[in-house]
């Protein structure tokens, strides 16, 4: 017998029979289904509210009751009265001023004032004291009438003594022919 050919069946057996058969890889399973995410909606960042800016506001200081300043304000911010050329009588204006210093000084009993009645250069000193007289009277007599008591009220004159407005012209005259209330 031959041994050779069974030798050589043999090393093919021993070999077919030590060689491993590949193994079949079960196939991998399949990737997950691609889910799509919700879009993700950025919402606008929340608009910022800036306060306003409030710059400190500086109120009035509202003057003291009863002070000159108060006299004032409650005067309509002028404590003169203006008189027409040669006139002593009182304009309509005039009243009106005097009606809201009347009403203040009726408040206010304690306080005394002083009318100080004012003419322009024109004319002689004697004459001008005289006019600045009953324009002070005539100031005095309105508040009087409207309820201030007489004992507040002090009446003088200045005549062209005491101007306001040393212009020689119309305006200037205009400005001079005045009584004006001060407090004492």
């Amino acid at each position: 017998m031959n041994i050779k050919p069974i030798a050589i069946s043999f090393s093919i057996l021993a070999l077919s029979a030590c060689a491993s058969q590949p193994q079949v890889q079960p196939a991998p399973p399949p990737p997950p289904p691609v889910v799509e995410a919700p879009a993700v909606i950025e919402e606008a960042p929340a608009p910022v509210i800036q306060e306003p800016v409030v710059e400190e506001q500086i109120l009035p200081q509202l003057p003291s009751p009863g002070s000159l300043e108060d006299f004032i304000l409650s005067s309509g911010g002028d404590t003169r009265v203006y008189f027409d050329y040669d006139q002593y009588s009182l304009t309509d204006i005039a009243m009106a001023s005097l009606r809201a210093q009347s009403s203040w000084l009726k408040s206010y009993s304690n306080v005394k004032i002083v009318i100080e009645g004012n003419a322009d250069e024109r004319g002689t000193r004697e004459y001008n004291l005289a006019l600045g007289a009953r324009r002070a009277a005539s100031v005095s007599a309105f508040m009087v009438s409207q309820g201030v008591s007489p004992t507040q009220i002090t009446a003088v004159s200045y005549g062209k003594e005491r101007p306001i407005d040393a212009r020689s012209n119309e305006d200037g005259w205009a400005l001079n022919r005045n009584a004006n209330t001060r407090l004492r």
